[in-house]
């Protein structure tokens, strides 16, 4: 019995011993065949794995497409550029980083400044740019000393280059860095890629994604520190693609020149397609300024500037027309069955309930018919027609040349006026429309608003008969556009006293062309911005010139030409012009930038002898100021704002706004056009 226990208890130990052994015979095998997995087909991976540690992979920012004229001459191009970064999470030793690159650099103390701001507000992964546009000499001594300097990158790129400067400010726009507001949005790890740089206002914003491209990328080899040791295989970035755009780029530097000291704006337009030759809004800040990162200074300059240089007054300046709409009505009137040959006599006043309202000839005209009342400006005429015939028959031709209508361009923020009638009034104010609203509106005052652009469309369409509509992308040609539903010879009636403003002793006459077989069509406008009480009209009417700047009235001007077969058509608009310079007036800048349009010589001759009064090219005034306002700071200036791009859009928004509120006088009593005689 004890022998077969011993047995038992043998044999289970054995069998036991033999379990355990297969077991660990399994797990072996396992192990060795995890190793294997591990060694043959893993191996790929692990060995990428193991080369991250010392294989970085950056992008490489991508070149922008340019922006060209519709020959082929950039607005917006690329520069070889040597610049210096700095990622704040890389820093190790803040001051004396900075100490050093100021030495080596020569930072100035507002750059200094400008990039501990910068510091302050970037997230640790967002490169802060300390300089562009180095010199070879300079980049190559930051090159020499980056082991020393942990959080320095030195880059070699392209930079964003306009070489028309201001000129073309408000019509490309810029390029800046992006925000961190944009890249928590996006997650786009390029927005954050020293260098990179996107389009922050104009077109270039608008057509971000066409310019941007596609960035490259290249391997490097790093120490552990990720200090660069050499660099390995690169892609190559895909540039963006070339925006053309309709401007001619010498026109619109000729017109931004012409514009002198003034605070306006010039449209110029191909009366055949409706090509915008020409969008100049002056003054305007230098894209390139904003595009390298404008400094506290400059910024402050600018957004303190009363002629507002950070505002496209073409998109957002909203104005009473003044006279220039007088023969749009007029046009109206005949539509509405007025004969031109009837006479309304103009005493120089006219008294309508208790109020009375003014010509601007304070004698009056005597007799006028429709031609006489457009090339003279007769307010009178205008008041007695449209009172007899009421503002609802005028607002639908307003609408078909042009006037409230809202045009497709390229830009992110647009302002477009306001074409009233009684029905509008009703809505937007609850309240009848009077006599007194018709006899505002009937000489471009009271509700009646237009912006720049919408002012030329109206003198394309008056030029051409037909329904022209402005395009800046020349992205083909232009689709033809369709006739006015409108009388041809009413069109020619209104044309020919056009034509009398300039040539037949009218308003314009300071305008006429000495181009030889070229005459040019027009008509001149006065919008006031304050009202004209009864008691300054007994006492005397006081002057633009004794008047402050922004209580000056401003000047416009619309025309087109060759007027027996037009070619082009304009609008100008000037700010608190007042007619106070005959050289800067509108009727002498319509002649000259329409003369370069058939006679380059002669108006650059004429540019030349008027420059040097306004104190040279806007390039030079620019230089001028900004080192007279620097002179002229008491105290250090305050930083720039972290988005120049929405403090820009924000200084610009409240002018226009306060344009438009401080424009817009529906009073009647006393009303008069403050039209000036040539």
């Amino acid at each position: 019995m004890v022998r077969i226990t011993e047995a038992t208890q043998a044999y289970s130990f054995s069998r036991r011993a033999l379990v355990l052994g297969g077991l660990q015979g399994g797990v072996a095998m396992l192990l060795a065949g995890r190793m294997a997995y591990l060694s043959v087909f893993e191996n790929e991976r692990y060995r990428l794995m193991a080369e991250s540690n010392r294989i970085n992979l950056t992008l490489t920012p991508p070149r922008r497409g340019w922006i060209v004229d519709r020959n082929g001459a950039p607005l917006a191009n690329n520069r070889t550029d040597f610049r210096v970064d700095i990622i704040p999470d890389r820093m190790e030793d803040k001051a004396k980083t900075l100490d050093t690159l100021q030495r080596i650099l020569n930072l100035t103390p507002e750059d200094r400044a400008r990039i501990e701001t910068d510091l302050k507000r970037a997230a640790g992964f967002q490169p802060v740019q300390v300089l562009e546009n180095l010199d070879w000499e300079r980049y190559a001594t930051v090159i020499v000393r980056l082991p020393e300097m942990p959080g320095v990158q030195a880059t070699q790129g392209f930079a964003r280059n306009y070489p028309l400067g201001a000129g073309v400010g408000h019509l490309v726009g810029y390029v800046g860095t992006a925000s961190q507001e944009q890249f928590k949005k996006d997650k786009d790890p390029l927005l954050v890629t020293p260098g990179f740089k996107l389009g922050k206002d104009g077109i270039e914003k608008t057509l971000e994604d066409e310019l941007r491209g596609t960035p490259g990328a290249k391997r490097v080899e790093v120490t552990a520190h990720g200090r660069l040791v050499r660099e390995l295989a690169t892609r190559p970035d895909a540039p963006g693609k070339t925006v053309k755009l309709t401007i001619d780029a010498a026109l619109q530097e000729y017109a931004a020149r012409r514009l002198g000291t003034n605070s306006g704006s010039a449209v110029v337009l191909d009366c055949h397609t409706g090509d915008i030759l020409a969008m100049v809004s002056m003054p305007a800040y230098d894209p390139n300024s904003f595009s390298d990162g404008i400094g506290q200074t400059e910024w402050k300059m600018l957004s303190e500037d009363d002629h507002v240089p950070l505002m496209n007054k073409v998109m957002q300046g909203l104005y009473p027309p003044g006279s220039t709409v007088k023969p749009m009505n007029a046009l109206a009137l005949l539509q509405a069955g007025v004969d031109p040959s009837a006479t309304v006599h103009c005493g120089g006043a006219i008294k309508v309930g208790n109020g009375t309202f003014h010509c601007h000839k304070r004698g009056g005209h005597g007799g006028v018919n429709l031609r006489r009342a457009v090339a003279q400006s007769c307010d009178i005429y205008f008041y007695e027609m449209v009172r007899r015939y009421g503002y609802d028959a005028i607002a639908p031709v307003a609408r078909s040349l042009g006037m409230g209508q809202k045009f497709e361009m390229p830009f992110s923020t647009q302002r477009f006026g306001t074409v009233p009638d009684s029905q509008w009034k009703m809505k937007r104010y609850k309240q009848a429309w009077t006599v007194a609203d018709s006899l505002n509106a009937s000489i471009g005052q009271g509700y009646v608003l237009a912006n720049p652009l919408q002012l030329a469309v109206m003198a394309a369409r008056l030029a051409s008969g037909k329904a022209i509509v402005p395009r800046l992308i020349a992205d083909g040609p232009a689709p033809a556009a369709p006739p006015l539903q409108i009388s041809a010879e009413h069109i020619h009636i209104v044309r020919d006293a056009m034509f009398a403003v300039v040539n037949d002793g009218g308003t314009g006459g300071a305008s006429r062309m000495n181009v030889p077989g070229v005459t040019l069509a027009a008509k001149t406008g006065t919008a006031q911005v304050r009202r004209i009480t009864m008691a300054e009209r007994r006492g005397g009417v006081l002057k633009d010139a004794q008047l402050p700047f922004k209580l000056r009235d401003h000047a416009l001007f619309i025309c087109f030409a060759p007027a027996e077969n037009p070619k082009y058509a304009m609008a100008i608009v000037l700010e608190h012009n007042g007619h106070t310079v005959r050289n800067m007036d509108t009727p002498l800048t319509g002649r000259d930038i329409m003369t370069f349009l058939f006679d380059r010589p002669q108006a650059m001759k004429s540019l030349h002898e008027a420059e040097p009064t306004w104190g040279g090219t806007y390039r030079e005034r620019q230089a001028a100021q900004a080192t007279a306002f620097q002179q002229a700071q008491n105290v250090p200036a305050p930083p720039a704002p972290e988005d120049a791009a929405e403090a820009a859009s924000t200084v610009a928004s409240q002018a226009a706004d306060a344009t438009t509120t401080n424009t817009i006088d529906t009073s009647a009593a006393e009303r008069g056009s403050a039209e000036a005689d040539e």
